[in-house]
């Protein structure tokens, strides 16, 4: 037997951490971002993926197979973190499969943020420089582990410390949420939409009974993508057609930032607003803007520069608006524009002429037109003198459409036809975009979609001109346009003119708080900040309105 000391045994040496090497831009973008406000970094499964990547794996194997399973996770849960919404709200546009490949480029680009692309250039330089000094993987740790810091919330006590003007904010900010229920939070933001639906509900117009007097026709112009942004985007906030208006409704709210829904909604404008799903339920008759007109016997028509073929636009105006009548022939008028679906467009001043001049040999006595334009929709493309489509930028376009609006209200007291002229358009074209929404993205309904500018021109009626547009400055709604139609046939039945005023007219109109929905989105103003909630969720959260 051998005297021979045992051999020592030596222990294993521990398991290193792994560096994450390429995971590291990762981390650190996110950081970058959301430091600068351009992410809304979700904590907890950032923290988790990061700890999933440090975990020692002995087999390469594994390490192989994490890396596999981790890549499509971390760029689901990157698209998780931007403001965007859902990736299948993007492809739940309204006929987005119908979009030209000319307009899906554009789309494309548009997600492209190149002052990002730079910033993210510039951290890859940054890392290549650095990894050979610096264990890189601690700083992507350290500031995931600051990001987490900061997102706990702070102690009650702590909260306003920095001084009583804080305290000041948030006592104005309290005594405005007690006055419509209390701070807003999930259930007080649930509990405020429905008892707006239900204040709603109970609301609508009542028409003046049919009378013999001086015949007017009643022209609604309904102009798809033009909000105030727009306008402002483009500097024609101020501009001749709505400067030579009598009456600007300063925050009219379209309540949806589609056209199909837009247009039921204006055509169901006589009352309250409803959610979005009611939309397509039956409603009375009552409730249908030309329904009333031609109760008091006005003719119904309908116009419109393209072929209303685009996502049923047509059919919802007979199904859902009540509005049955045939639209005037187009196919005459050269084309303008190509849409954005490839369908042509005819010019605005072409097609209303051409209505102009058969409603002078027309026999009624009083005509209610709904016409309908697409020319400002984003992708559209303009025809030029060789026939080709162009690129063409929105405030040409812009210029063109109200220029041609203009026009035609010039023509109509030309000819000496007394009509009630409203301006309306469907919805905002989103030019600037923000967080959420890249530009031209109308998925949600933010305010600075809805947010339209919205005119009423008298023409020959016998009511004084005012001097300059009377601005209507609460918050409005179709009710408000339904009650001041009414009360112009109303006025019209008095012998006296001078008895016609714009005070009585505009005075007590119905004011509408904003709320806005679509199909798979919520916004609505509360204590004057608007609250978003996505469908299939039943948090709200604040808009982020601001750009990245």
């Amino acid at each position: 037997m051998s005297d021979a000391p045992a051999a020592a045994t030596v222990p294993a040496a521990p398991q290193a951490w792994p560096d994450l090497r390429g995971w590291n831009l990762y981390f650190l973008s996110k950081v970058i971002l959301a430091w600068m406000g351009a992410l809304d970094l979700h904590i907890l499964p950032n923290l988790l993926l990061l700890a999933v990547l440090l975990v020692p794996l002995p087999w390469r194997g594994a390490r192989i197979a994490r890396t596999v399973v981790a890549i499509p996770v971390a760029v689901a849960l990157y698209y998780q973190d931007t403001w965007w919404p859902p990736f299948e709200r993007l492809l739940a546009q309204p006929g987005v499969l119908d979009f030209s490949a000319s307009y899906w480029l554009e789309l494309l680009g548009r997600f492209i943020n190149w002052q990002m692309v730079a910033l993210l250039a510039l951290l890859v330089c940054g890392y290549l420089l650095l990894k050979p000094w610096l264990r890189v993987t601690t700083l992507s740790v350290l500031g995931m582990l600051g990001m987490a810091a900061m997102a706990l919330p702070l102690p009650a006590g702590l909260q306003f410390a920095g001084g009583g003007d804080a305290t000041a904010a948030q006592g104005a900010g309290a005594s405005g949420a007690a006055a419509r229920g209390g701070p807003a939070s999930n259930e007080t933001l649930d509990a405020y939409l429905a008892g707006f639906y239900q204040q709603q509900a109970g609301l609508k117009t009542t028409f003046p009974p049919a009378h013999e007097g001086t015949p007017f026709d009643v022209i609604v112009l309904n102009i798809c993508s033009l909000a105030w942004s727009d306008l402002d985007e483009v500097g024609m906030r101020q501009n001749p057609l709505f400067d030579g208006m009598d009456v600007v409704f300063d925050a009219f709210n379209s309540a949806t930032s589609y056209s199909g829904p837009a247009a039921i909604r204006l055509l169901r404008a006589s009352c309250g607003q409803t959610s979005h799903t009611a939309l397509f339920d039956p409603v009375p008759a009552q409730c249908q803007l030309f329904a009333n007109l031609q109760a008091l016997g006005f003719q119904n028509e309908l116009a419109m520069n393209h072929d209303g073929h685009f996502d049923d636009f047509i059919g919802d105006l007979t199904r859902y608006g009540g509005l049955a009548a045939k639209p005037l022939p187009i196919e005459g008028y050269p084309r303008a524009l190509i849409a954005f679906d490839k369908s042509p467009l005819r010019r605005d001043s072409d097609v209303l002429a051409g209505w102009l001049k058969q409603r002078q040999t027309a026999s009624n006595a009083q005509v209610a037109l709904f016409y309908n334009t697409i020319s400002l929709h984003d992708g559209n493309r303009i025809v030029g003198a060789d026939g080709r489509a162009m690129a063409s930028d929105y405030k040409a376009r812009a210029q063109m459409v109200l220029g041609d609006l203009q026009g035609f209200i010039d023509a109509l007291e030309k000819n000496g036809r007394r009509a009630v002229v409203v301006v309306v358009p469907e919805h905002g074209a989103a030019l600037h975009g923000d967080r959420m929404q890249i530009p031209g993205m109308r998925e949600i309904p933010s305010p600075s979609i809805t947010h339209v500018p919205v005119g009423v021109k008298l023409v020959g009626m016998g009511i004084p001109a005012a001097a300059g547009p009377r601005h209507v400055t609460a918050p409005s709604s179709y009710l408000a346009l339904s009650e001041l139609v009414a009360r112009i046939y109303a006025l019209n039945a008095q012998a006296t003119a001078g008895d016609r005023n714009w005070d009585g007219l505009l005075q007590g109109l119905p004011t509408t708080p904003s709320v806005s929905e679509n199909e798979g989105a919520k916004v609505m103003d509360y204590d004057g900040k608007p609250w978003l909630q996505l469908k299939g969720s039943p948090a709200w959260t604040p808009y982020p309105e601001d750009k990245p």
